[in-house]
């Protein structure tokens, strides 16, 4: 069964897409820890990042390098954290999390809930900077 990350590439469900190319898309976490928290994922579903090839691995940190970068842009925070999990859904993602202390990244606590306004305008503001 295709994951959820596979129906938002394949569109059969909505999602605030910030940045994609032939082998990865960013979209913004509907379930954010902060404003910007952004989901970058391989188009090939694979369930665990380390079963990638080496060379789709290496692509994924250099994609997610420049959604980083645009994300940082757009959002105020001391810096973009990064962390994958690959618990909850079984498709190799990357979570970059603007942040300002450690607590930011804290899976633990609650998550914020954004308009649709707010995850649209977030959305567009990392896109320019792509």
């Amino acid at each position: 069964m295709a994951s959820i990350f596979t129906k938002i590439i394949e569109r059969e469900i909505p999602a605030y897409i910030v940045a994609e190319d032939s082998k990865h898309i960013a979209f913004l976490d509907i379930n954010p820890l902060m404003i910007g928290h952004t989901l970058v994922v391989p188009k090939k579903e694979v369930d665990y990042i380390y079963d990638l090839p080496d060379n789709d691995l290496s692509d994924l940190h250099l994609f997610a390098k420049k959604v980083a970068s645009a994300i940082k842009k757009s959002v105020p925070c001391e810096r973009i954290g990064v962390t994958v999990m690959g618990l909850e859904v079984p498709h190799t993602h990357v979570h970059l999390i603007p942040i300002n202390s450690m607590d930011d990244m804290n899976f633990s606590r609650a998550k914020l809930s954004l308009s649709k306004e707010v995850m649209e305008e977030t959305a567009q503001k990392i896109k320019s900077h792509l």
